[in-house]
């Protein structure tokens, strides 16, 4: 099963979307558990924080629980440039 793996958190959006539809974590969790995606509360917690990465899968699941598009989980994040020096500004 393939991982999504971060670079960039989608947290934040996640947790904007979650918000925007009155959903508490737990009942993100609950609702995916429907979709065969079952998820604790803490993981999703730290997905949310951009501490935990995600499967693929879980990903789909979460725009049908969110009732999202994929646009949304990315809105404002740009990619990070690999070859610039972090400690320029």
């Amino acid at each position: 099963m393939a991982k999504l793996i971060q670079n960039l958190s989608i947290g934040r959006n996640l947790r904007k979307l979650r918000e925007a539809r009155g959903l508490t974590q737990e009942d993100v969790c609950a609702r995916m558990a429907q979709l065969g995606r079952p998820m604790l509360q803490s993981a999703y917690s730290q997905i949310e924080t951009g501490q935990r990465n995600l499967f693929v899968s879980d990903l789909i699941a979460l725009r049908t629980v969110l009732n999202a598009q994929y646009d949304d989980f990315f809105r404002g994040l740009v990619p990070i440039d690999r070859y610039k020096d972090e400690t320029q500004t």
